[in-house]
């Protein structure tokens, strides 16, 4: 006891580290009354260790920890990882990535003022959301506008269109997604009222029809875009719940979440709508995701009739949803791309649309390079599978080749914990006491990375 008070009263006070040379340079750098924080974490830490039986350490090696809790500090806590799993649409590590010309246009309108909310043409204040209508006027054929994200959009276009009536849905669209998202929760929020028909495996048109009244705001078709159920089912067409809605004077609502514009049966999934095929059934308003299938920016678009998209524009929820021109930007490069045919342009696509062979002769080239590292690693190459992810097209995968990972001295669980701790962390998979890493999601530059992150496993 008398020991350790001896070593608490031998330990610096804060004034007298704030005068150090190499800590008054941090002041000067970073100021003093962050810096003089950190030294104060720092004393702290240092008192419980003593506290806990530990020696203190020596005065310079204060100055040390000091030094790293400040640049600790002022680290960005948002970093850039290398996907290695396999995942396209990683919800975890920000779904899509952008293209070069969509981060070229937010670079741009972030460091500059813009026109977002002004005519250039009249001199006058504009609306900001033209700047995405006509893109996707010419894409879709009909209006849109855009909101921060597809639960806002559900949750706008049931509040604008259906707020004190009923909206019926089928009890096997009543989803949940990532992060508790839960139909039934956003159409009690909307202030809409939820009529479910039909069961969970079995919904027939004439379930909707019944439970058509006077109360009747919407029908809503919500794509089961993270599950399946299969067997014993049925669920009408969407043409024939168009025609439905049509007749009985209800509009058709449509959550399609993923926000596909291109066909992905050539690449093997199947099943996946598109947006045009649904507008193109006689859908009166569809909402979906910027940052899935779409491959730009976290937004939500919802398209469709245009009286029906101008009293959704008009409701007050539509500014608190609105998004800024950072965001516009992207989108708006990005839909630039679709409209030029240029689907090679956006990440997404592109390792969607990338075959077994391609992957097959990068992890043969990868796997090569990484045994002349010389780092004691087993590089082997395995089949497997990749897939699309983000709540989108469930049960379905791309096939892919993996290079497989082991070491004599550590267990995959420890590996993987060694790579995600690099710098640039790697997240990867670990199957069958094997670290996995599936270059579909591995960019080309991110491979000299990944075989720097290999090389630094030396020893592992």
């Amino acid at each position: 006891m008398k020991k350790a008070a001896k070593q608490l009263r031998e330990i610096p006070a804060v004034n007298e580290l704030l005068m150090r040379p190499a800590i008054a340079a941090l002041i000067a750098e970073c100021g003093r009354e962050y810096v003089t924080a950190r030294v104060r974490e720092v004393l702290d830490a240092v008192r419980a260790e003593i506290a806990s039986g530990d020696r203190p350490p020596p005065k310079e090696e204060l100055e040390t920890r000091v030094a790293t809790a400040v640049r600790a500090g002022l680290e960005p806590s948002l970093r850039q990882v290398i996907n290695a799993t396999g995942v396209i649409l990683h919800t975890n590590l920000g779904r899509a990535p952008l293209s070069e010309t969509a981060v070229k246009a937010v670079a741009h309108a972030g460091r500059r003022y813009t026109n977002l909310e002004y005519d250039l043409g009249t001199g006058r204040r504009g609306k900001r959301d033209v700047h995405a209508a006509t893109l996707l006027q010419q894409l879709l054929g009909v209006p849109a506008i855009v909101v921060n994200n597809n639960a806002a959009a559900v949750l706008l276009a049931l509040h604008a269109l259906a707020v004190g009536g009923e909206v019926i849905v089928s009890r096997g669209e009543l989803v949940e997604i990532g992060g508790s998202f839960r139909i039934p929760d956003v159409m009690m929020a909307s202030g809409a009222v939820l009529r479910e028909v039909g069961t969970t495996n079995r919904t027939r048109l004439a379930d909707y029809q019944r439970a058509i009244s006077k109360g009747t705001r919407l029908l809503l078709s919500v794509h089961r875009s993270n599950f399946r159920i299969v067997g014993f089912t049925e669920r009408p067409g969407l043409a024939d719940l168009a025609k439905l809605a049509k007749r009985s004077r209800v509009p058709l609502l449509e959550d399609l979440g993923s926000g596909c514009l291109f066909d992905l049966r050539p690449y093997g999934i199947a099943d996946e709508p598109l947006v045009q095929d649904s507008l193109r059934a006689g859908v009166d308003l569809v909402t979906f995701s910027g940052d899935k299938l779409l491959g730009g920016p976290q937004c939500g678009i919802l398209a469709g009739r245009p009286s029906l998209v101008e009293r959704i524009r008009k409701n007050p929820l539509f500014r608190a949803l609105r998004v800024d021109k950072m965001t516009y930007a992207a989108l708006g490069a990005t839909l630039r791309s679709y409209l030029s045919k240029r689907l090679d342009d956006l990440p997404v696509a592109r390792m969607i649309r990338m075959s077994k062979e391609e992957i097959t002769t990068r992890a043969l080239a990868f796997v090569a390079v990484g045994k002349m590292g010389g780092h004691g690693l087993r590089l082997e190459l395995t089949d497997g599978e990749s897939v699309i992810g983000g709540g989108s097209t469930p049960g379905q995968s791309l096939p892919t080749t993996l290079v497989a990972v082991t070491s004599p001295r550590s267990s995959a669980k420890e590996l993987e914990h060694r790579f995600r701790c690099c710098n640039p962390p790697v997240v990867v998979r670990v199957e069958n006491q094997r670290v996995l890493l599936d270059l579909r999601t591995v960019s080309h530059e991110e491979e000299v990375l990944l075989l720097t992150v290999l090389e630094s496993l030396k020893g592992s």
